[in-house]
């Protein structure tokens, strides 16, 4: 059935459409313009950094500046080329097939780091931007990790209780004066947030206000630590 599916549908890479060897995969060009991080990164936040990695703990200039609050982060891809467009399509594109592979890439980007027993929670939306769209994408990929990973995974650990609007355009402390106290932790989740490693999903992380804000969260309801993970990673040339 599977081979005879293949003949009529036969695969197609996942940003052109043209034909590839395996579903949910990248053609040879598309994979040369999709900027998967690798090597030496920054513990925080998972940009890039020059050097080699010598398995200590190296920290970007803004996260040597900025108090993040999580412990370590990790990305797949920087926020650029075919990184931004697979972004793009994901969130605004209806193209919720993506968060197959993308989640697969963000897995491998995160295992090192990743505690057994951890709780993966996605960043939310506020109810009227998921009424608006359909879907979290943040929770898509981060129910994908937590299947890949056999971790639990809670949607709704996490509530924007504000909407929050367009980060574009805001200055850094900008971006994070909005989104304090925009979230919390419902009652309901309390119990089950309390004395847990968290692995908190978002598709992008810009200045990391965003994260910020839903780690202190998750402390203030107990959580015991918090790592950070997304899709892709906006680094400060782009």
């Amino acid at each position: 059935m599977q081979a005879a599916l293949q003949v009529l549908y036969p695969p197609q890479c996942i940003s052109c459409s043209a034909p590839v060897t395996s579903d949910f995969g990248l053609c040879a060009d598309c994979w040369r313009e999709t900027p998967f991080i690798a090597g030496l990164v920054c513990d925080q936040c998972g940009i890039p950094l020059p050097g080699s990695d010598t398995g200590e703990r190296v920290l970007c200039d803004d996260c040597m500046t900025i108090a993040r609050p999580w412990g370590q982060g990790r990305a797949a891809l920087t926020y650029r080329d075919n990184g931004r467009r697979l972004v793009l399509a994901l969130k605004h594109g209806d193209r919720m097939d993506l968060a197959r592979p993308a989640s697969g890439w963000m897995l491998r980007a995160v295992r090192p780091i990743l505690q057994p027993g951890t709780l993966v929670v996605p960043v939310p939306l506020h109810w009227m931007r998921l009424f608006r769209r359909r879907f979290n994408q943040a929770a898509l990929l981060s129910r994908a990790i937590a299947r890949g990973a056999g971790l639990d995974h809670c949607p709704d650990a996490l509530v924007r209780h504000r909407s929050t609007g367009n980060q574009d355009g805001k200055t850094r402390d900008a971006r994070f004066a909005n989104l304090v106290d925009a979230f919390s932790v419902p009652r309901r989740r309390g119990q089950l947030i309390e004395d847990r490693d968290i692995l908190l999903v978002d598709d992008v992380m810009t200045s990391g206000a965003t994260f910020a804000a839903a780690t202190e969260a998750l402390f203030s309801a107990g959580a015991r630590s918090v790592n950070v993970t997304c899709l892709a990673r906006v680094a400060k040339d782009d």
